[in-house]
């Protein structure tokens, strides 16, 4: 991919500062662990502690690429979604996407669950991957529906009913509450607070690849993209099958939030906030551009995010889903502000 000097700049500070938080990210926690040490960890230097070896390769290291790798999915999903709805405030969760994986995980920790078990401390692998499968398997039943009717009406009207989706999933969740034991309750309400310290090797092998193979589909759909910018009978006029190819760019969107929805629990805001930063950042409305950039900007906010949630130094946790909201909502209230210079992109 060709990318003219003006912005490689741009994209090296971005990777350098997502370098230097990404170390942070592994140094700093309840317990401070020196640069040297962290080195020594990860290539295996025989004088680390054992203690703190374990702790930088079984709980932080996987941590910091978990918030890497779910930051560029959102990012790259509220992109494409942005694009397909010309709509700057457009993200996979506004389908319902992200309702449908609370349904999943609603039913198995609300109606399957042992009683009095708080299952997001007590699960081993099998009960983790229980609640990844149903977070998938809620978002994918949604995404289903969408994908249906995504062949019978227009890009707005499908924005709509995925609105009315997510509404109708949401009572569904808030009656399952309703009638569930406290413990469940505490249960589901940890998972909902999106989290990327639960993440474990074992995991993260599953993970990894299913992310990363879904970001490398989005390159080939460059084109297809800047023609949606233009509009639904531009992309026509370009030879775009705008139909399937619509079902193709909301299919990976939903994918990527399902995926990460599944393994880290609801993450909001990312996925407007990082591709109206780039936007600012590069003065581009090329995806060519954006793509990347808003994987790089994805990935470096959930890691400042997760750094923040982490409260350096501090015995406790912040909610993860708080910070994220603290760090997107003045993005998202800027683009707001900056709504007539956002409909010379959307149209």
């Amino acid at each position: 991919m060709f990318v003219e000097g003006r912005y490689v700049l741009s994209f090296a500070v971005l990777a350098f500062v997502t370098l230097i938080v990404l170390v942070a990210s592994v140094c700093l926690g309840s317990a401070l662990i020196p640069f040297r040490e962290v080195v020594g960890s990860l290539f295996g230097a025989g004088e680390i502690d054992p203690v703190i070896s374990g702790i930088v390769l079984d709980f932080r290291l996987p941590r910091a690429l978990t918030a890497l790798l779910a930051g560029a999915a959102l990012a790259a999903s509220g992109l494409m979604m942005q694009t397909v709805f010309r709509n700057p405030l457009a993200d996979p969760f506004v389908l319902g996407v992200n309702s449908g994986a609370s349904l999943g995980v609603a039913v198995v920790l609300l109606l399957l669950a042992p009683s009095g078990v708080a299952l997001t401390q007590n699960l081993q692998f099998s009960g983790h991957l229980l609640i990844v499968l149903a977070a998938t398997g809620g978002a994918a039943a949604v995404l289903a529906v969408l994908l249906v009717l995504a062949q019978r009406v227009d890009v707005m009207s499908l924005l709509i009913l995925g609105l009315m989706i997510s509404y109708g999933i949401g009572s569904l969740v808030s009656i399952l509450m309703f009638y569930s034991m406290a413990e469940r309750l505490q249960s589901f309400f940890s998972w909902s607070f999106g989290n990327f310290g639960n993440m474990t090797w074992s995991q993260f092998r599953v993970f990894a690849p299913v992310v990363l193979l879904g970001l490398a589909a989005l390159f080939p759909l460059f084109k297809i993209l800047d023609a949606f910018l233009l509009g639904e009978r531009y992309a026509k006029s370009m030879g775009v099958k705008v139909k399937s190819a619509r079902i193709l760019i909301l299919g990976s969107a939903s994918l990527l939030a399902g995926v990460v929805t599944g393994f880290c629990g609801p993450i909001g805001f990312l996925g407007i906030a990082a591709p109206h930063f780039c936007r600012f950042l590069f003065k581009t409305a090329e995806h060519r551009i954006l793509v990347p950039a808003s994987m790089l900007v994805g990935g470096l906010v959930a890691l400042m995010a997760d750094l923040i949630a982490k409260a350096p130094g501090l015995e406790s946790t912040l909610p993860l889903n708080a910070v994220t909201a603290l760090i997107g909502a003045p993005v998202i209230m800027a683009a707001l502000l900056r709504q007539r210079n956002l409909r010379k992109v959307f149209g």
